[in-house]
């Protein structure tokens, strides 16, 4: 199935893989939440763009990894490397973290400074996935 759709996307003249295409919206979404958290310390009004862009994050996340998936399937044939496996364990707390911030942040009383500490956490994962996923890519 996932390679008849990159087989579709061949004959239309899309021969690149799928997951870079869209990995740039949770990543710049958790680093738009880091500034604006780093920000609602001083501006309160900041808090809530910055859980905008966590609930956000946390939405484009999922397509992201499984475009990170079918792309492995795809052009790596599903080959496992401790590349790989860091990949999807920093994925999968990356969810976590955006699930814990999402919670977090929705609540009325909030500590922004406990908050902002997963957005700094949030941050480093994402640092950590794109730079894995260069080395897979680029070596």
């Amino acid at each position: 199935m996932i390679d008849s759709i990159y087989e579709l996307l061949k004959q239309i003249g899309f021969t690149h893989p799928l997951h870079p295409a869209i990995t740039h919206l949770p990543m710049g979404l958790v680093m738009g939440a880091f500034f604006f958290g780093i920000g609602s310390l001083k501006y309160e009004e900041l808090a809530k763009t910055a859980h905008h862009c966590i609930v956000l994050a946390l939405i484009f996340v999922l397509p992201t990894m499984f475009f990170g998936i079918t792309d492995w399937q795809h052009f790596f044939q599903g080959e496992w490397s401790a590349l790989i496996i860091t990949k999807f364990t920093l994925s999968g707390f990356l969810v976590a973290l955006l699930t814990v911030a999402a919670a977090h942040g929705a609540r009325k009383e909030t500590n922004r400074r406990v908050l902002v500490a997963v957005y700094v956490l949030c941050l480093f994962n994402v640092i950590g996935l794109g730079f894995t996923g260069g080395e897979i890519q680029y070596g």
